[in-house]
């Protein structure tokens, strides 16, 4: 199926039995551009970044199992937690053999996955660009939203998510807020999800958010938060939808006072899909932070 602004090759590569569908855009020789989605999103949601990015940068932008056009397993053949999903990133990487001058482009679930393998290997990571995500617990002026509270209880989820895609519907109604979302891009964005098996992804990611000790991937979360700052000496764009009902102006704020030095702008009528709502500010800001900030040849 053809999808709007999406004219990319699809490549796969097989992780522990799972197929991973991921966008290889670029010179194989280019510095590499690692664009990670959150939920409920797939690859699609960094096409227009692909297609600007590829001239200069390889861009690898793979789909969360379960997610986009990778494998959707049942429960039973797949753990989706956190560090399930940080160690397909590695696996994914080490067969592209891509080890050095990394740049992370972060998003929603996007920047806790990606920052857990940063931590893994901070050598790696040359530049980061942050976009209406975190990679620290929830913030103390923060509390959890109504409709995620809702949304993690077991039944409901099943029954709103998995049986009547409310998550994905809902994202593509209420993550934009400049301009309705064309209808043929909305369809791109709820495509893969076309029935209950293939929502089961979407249903565990909301599951899967660690709030307290105890809770499956916390220590992840933990180690990851208390670790953050040696990457503070990086380049970092921090691009923010303040509309964003999740990862609102407190998450903002903590990246700032962890970060001082970032480069950050401010979109006051930009929503979560920040790539949707302000594609026509944000793509030359990125494209712009990463020439002002070029990354020596890797050795």
């Amino acid at each position: 199926m053809m999808f709007p602004d999406y004219p990319f090759d699809s490549h796969f590569a097989t992780v522990k039995d799972l197929r991973i569908h991921y966008l290889d855009e670029g010179a194989k020789t280019a510095a590499p551009v690692i664009m990670l989605h959150g939920n409920p999103s797939w690859s699609y949601y960094y096409r227009h970044l692909v297609s600007v990015l590829s001239k200069t940068s390889r861009c690898v932008v793979p789909d969360h199992i379960g997610m986009g056009m990778s494998d959707k397993p049942a429960a039973a053949d797949y753990n989706f937690d956190l560090d399930r999903r940080v160690d397909d990133l590695e696996a994914l990487l080490d067969k592209l053999r891509i080890e050095d001058n990394i740049t992370l482009v972060l998003h929603d679930w996007g920047g806790m996955i990606g920052m857990s393998y940063a931590q893994r290997y901070p050598q790696r990571i040359k530049r980061l660009v942050i976009l209406n995500t975190a990679a620290f617990h929830l913030p103390a002026t923060k509390n959890l939203p109504w409709q995620l509270i809702l949304s993690r209880l077991p039944f409901l989820n099943a029954i709103l998510n998995q049986g009547f895609n409310a998550f994905c519907k809902g994202a593509v109604k209420y993550c934009v807020t400049r301009t309705k979302m064309e209808p043929d891009v909305a369809m791109a964005y709820l495509h893969p999800y076309d029935s209950w098996h293939n929502r089961l992804a979407v249903r565990k990611f909301v599951e899967a958010i660690p709030l307290k000790v105890g809770d499956e991937g916390y220590a992840t979360v933990d180690a990851v938060d208390k670790n953050l700052q040696q990457f503070s000496d990086l380049p970092m764009l921090i691009c923010w939808g303040l509309k964003d009902f999740v990862f609102d102006e407190h998450f903002l704020q903590e990246w700032l006072r962890r970060f001082p030095e970032a480069e950050s702008h401010r979109f006051e009528d930009a929503g979560h899909y920040i790539l949707e709502d302000a594609k026509e500010e944000l793509l030359p800001l990125i494209e712009n932070f990463l020439s002002r900030h070029p990354l020596a040849e890797a050795e």
